[in-house]
């Protein structure tokens, strides 16, 4: 499958036709969690509602009317949810939601320590395997908390004081794959790219001052290849949303 695109060179870019992203794959496979009423909130969040507007047998159609956070179930957060001067959701450009996306597999280290967090000693494990990491990818954190999305207990993981227990970015681990692989963005299968006890939220700053994409709420990450994958990100174009649920369609090889 090849995209191509076609610009003019009046508008400053040239004008021939290029090839933009060339895509191959054999599945394509949803990262999405279904959205419910009973998924997994963040503690101060509005809860998810529907409400039929028309019925079949009343109407002739069936519709209904939803309403959720803008950063509830697989969402994407913008640089305007931490800084006040950052862009809102609307703002990302189409070109930079398709991106080839790699994933480093923790699953068997977070069993064990629910706090754990991605380190630079494990990205340059999984380079030693899988070759550097290539500047403008995704990097996909697969924990394994894709697997407790139906237990909200055991998704936040909550201690008796309310701190919440969960895997993810280290700020030196981002701070690295930001500055030495200049990466596009990250995205996880738990509810935040920090470790639950980071109340900071030190790796969707990095990432969000430079603009870049914060995934969280991931699923199905199981299923992709440590390298080689596309990601189409479906974005709700909310003006000055300061996130959006994704639809994230992953194009496998």
């Amino acid at each position: 499958m090849s995209w191509e695109a076609c610009t003019d060179l009046r508008y400053g870019v040239g004008s021939s036709l290029f090839t933009f992203m060339q895509i191959t794959y054999s599945r394509v496979i949803h990262l999405s969690h279904v959205i419910d009423r009973h998924i997994p909130q963040w503690p101060g969040d509005p809860p998810v509602e529907f409400t039929n507007v028309a019925k079949i047998p009343d109407d002739g159609y069936y519709l209904r009317r939803f309403s959720l956070g803008e950063h509830s179930a697989t969402h994407i957060n913008a640089p305007n949810s931490f800084f006040a001067d950052g862009a809102g959701i609307d703002k990302y450009p189409a070109e930079s939601l398709v991106v080839p996306a790699v994933v480093i597999d923790i699953c068997i280290v977070a069993a064990d320590n629910s706090d754990y967090t991605l380190t630079i000693a494990d990205i340059l494990a999984w380079e030693e395997e899988y070759g550097e990491i290539a500047s403008g990818s995704i990097v996909l954190l697969y924990t394994g908390w894709q697997h407790k999305w139906r237990d909200r207990h055991a998704f936040f993981n909550q201690d008796v004081q309310g701190i919440m227990h969960f895997p993810g970015f280290s700020s030196y681990a981002t701070h690295f794959l930001l500055t030495q692989r200049q990466i596009a963005g990250v995205g996880i299968d738990t509810h935040g790219v920090d470790p639950g006890q980071d109340s900071s939220f030190a790796t969707n700053r990095l990432v969000l001052v430079q603009s870049g994409i914060v995934l969280e709420n991931l699923t199905n990450l199981d299923q992709l290849p440590p390298k080689g994958t596309t990601l189409a990100i479906a974005v709700l174009r909310l003006r000055d949303g300061s996130g959006s649920p994704v639809g994230v369609l992953a194009f496998v090889p």
